[in-house]
C-alpha cells in the first residue's frame, strides 16, 4: 500500500470511529437539559408560534445573537416539532457539524505541519470526549466550534493565496461565527493585524482585504442591527446580556456574596461596575488574582461534560480529565512556543487562544468556554509534539555522523 493509500485508509478509520462515538453516545445515553437549554426551547417555539424573538422574556429582546436560535427553528421545523420531539434531530445534526469539523481540523494542522500532524491531530479531536458529549446538549458549543473552525481555514487560506473573495468569504465565516458568539468579533482585527506585522511588502493589500472581509461581516450583522434598531429602538452591535459581566464580578463564584455592594435598585451593570471598584479598593489582592489566575483555573482546569447525561458515557477508558488537562498543560508550552515563532502561520491559533483567554477573563468563569480552544489547543500540541520528535531526530543524526 502506498502512502496515499494509508493516509486515505487511516482517514477511513479515524472517521468512522469518531462518527460512532458521537452517535453511540446520542443513542445510548439519557441527554439533561439545563436552564440555558430550556430557555432556548422556549425561545424557539415563541419565537415559530408568534414571531416574537425574545430569550427568558415574552417581550422582545436581545438578550442572545440570533444564530443558534435560527439554526434550531430551522431543524424544529423539519423535524415537525408541533407532532414529534425536534431534539434528538438537533443532536444528530450537531453530530454531522462536528465531523466536518473534525475535517478543518485536519486541514489546518496539515497546512501548518504535514500529514502526520495532521492524521495525530485528528485522532486527539475525534476521541477527546468533551466534542463528543457537547452533541447532545442544545447549546452553542457545536454550532460555535463548527463556524470558527470554518472561519479560520477560510481565513489562512486568505493568507496563502490572497484575492477579494477569499477575504470575503473569511468574513462570512466570521460573521456567522459572532451571531453565534458575539465574544469572536475582535477575530477579524486580530488576523489582519497579524498578517500586517508579517508581511511588510503587502501591508497596503492586507489592508484592502481586511475592508472587503469587515464589509462581509457588517453585511452579515446589519439585519440583525436593524432589528433591533426598529423593534427595540437601540443600538445592540451583538447581544445585550449583561448578566455574564456582573457574575464575573463574583470572585471564585461566590454568587451569595452580597456584602461588597448593595444591590438593590442597580441594574446588572451597574452592580458589576459598582463590585469592580469597590472589589479592587477594599480587596485587591483577592481580585487581582480572581481575574488572572482564578478565571483562568475555572476556565481551563476541568473538562467540559456537555449538557449532562445519564448513565455516563465513557469516551475513553480513563478518566476524561487527565487527557484534557495534559492537553491543557502542553498547550501552554505550545502557545509559547509558536509566539515565538510569531511569523509563521500557526501564530495564529496561539493569538486566537490568548485573545480569547483574555476576553473571558472580563466575563463569568465556567469551564464550558474551555471548549471552542480545545481543537486549536490540540493543533498546536500537535505541531509541538511534531518539532520535538524532528529535534530529537536530528540531534541523533548529528551524534551518530560525530561518531
Amino acid at each position: 500500500m502506498n502512502r496515499k493509500k494509508r493516509v486515505w485508509a487511516a482517514l477511513a478509520v479515524i472517521f468512522v470511529l469518531a462518527a460512532y462515538l458521537r452517535i453511540d453516545f446520542l443513542r445510548s445515553a439519557d441527554h439533561e437539559m439545563p436552564h440555558d437549554s430550556l430557555n432556548y426551547d422556549t425561545m424557539v417555539r415563541q419565537l415559530l408560534e408568534t414571531g416574537v424573538y425574545a430569550y427568558n422574556s415574552e417581550t422582545p429582546n436581545a438578550l442572545v445573537t440570533p444564530g443558534y436560535p435560527i439554526f434550531l427553528a430551522a431543524v424544529y421545523e423539519i423535524a415537525g416539532y408541533k407532532e414529534h420531539n425536534p431534539l434528538p434531530l438537533v443532536r444528530y445534526i450537531q453530530a454531522l457539524l462536528s465531523l466536518i469539523t473534525l475535517g478543518f481540523v485536519y486541514r489546518i494542522a496539515r497546512r501548518f505541519s504535514g500529514e502526520r500532524t495532521a492524521l495525530a491531530a485528528l485522532l486527539i479531536a475525534a476521541v477527546y470526549p468533551p466534542l463528543v458529549w457537547a452533541n447532545g446538549a442544545v447549546l452553542t458549543e457545536v454550532l460555535a466550534i463548527f463556524l470558527l473552525m470554518g472561519y479560520l481555514l477560510a481565513q489562512i487560506r486568505v493568507f496563502d493565496a490572497p484575492s477579494y473573495g477569499r477575504a470575503a468569504a473569511a468574513g462570512i465565516w466570521l460573521g456567522l461565527t459572532v451571531l453565534v458568539r458575539p465574544e469572536f468579533l475582535p477575530l477579524i482585527a486580530l488576523a489582519f493585524a497579524f498578517q500586517w506585522l508579517r508581511d511588510k511588502e503587502a501591508r497596503k493589500r492586507t489592508i484592502r482585504l481586511f475592508a472587503c472581509s469587515a464589509a462581509a461581516v457588517v453585511l452579515l450583522l446589519a439585519p440583525w442591527w436593524i432589528r433591533n434598531a426598529v423593534t427595540l429602538h437601540q443600538w445592540v452591535a451583538t447581544a445585550a446580556q449583561e448578566n455574564p459581566f456582573r457574575a464575573g464580578t463574583y470572585p471564585y463564584n461566590t454568587f451569595n456574596d452580597e456584602s461588597l455592594v448593595d444591590p438593590a435598585g442597580k441594574t446588572e451593570k451597574e452592580l458589576a461596575v459598582a463590585r469592580l471598584k469597590a472589589g479592587f479598593s477594599a480587596q485587591p489582592g483577592l481580585f487581582i488574582k480572581w481575574y488572572t489566575i482564578g478565571k483562568m483555573q475555572y476556565v481551563y482546569q476541568s473538562v467540559y461534560r456537555g449538557g449532562g447525561h445519564q448513565p455516563y458515557y465513557p469516551v475513553l477508558p480513563f478518566n476524561a480529565n487527565l487527557l484534557h488537562r495534559t492537553l491543557v498543560l502542553s498547550g501552554a508550552i505550545a502557545v509559547l512556543a509558536a509566539l515565538r515563532r510569531w511569523r509563521e502561520p500557526a501564530a495564529l491559533l496561539a493569538l486566537v487562544i490568548v485573545t480569547m483567554s483574555l476576553i473571558r477573563l472580563g466575563f463569568v468563569a465556567d469551564y464550558r468556554y474551555n471548549v471552542t480552544m480545545m481543537p486549536l489547543i490540540i493543533i498546536l500540541d500537535c505541531i509541538l509534539a511534531r518539532r520535538a520528535v524532528l529535534l530529537w531526530k536530528n540531534r541523533r543524526a548529528e551524534r551518530a555522523s560525530v561518531l
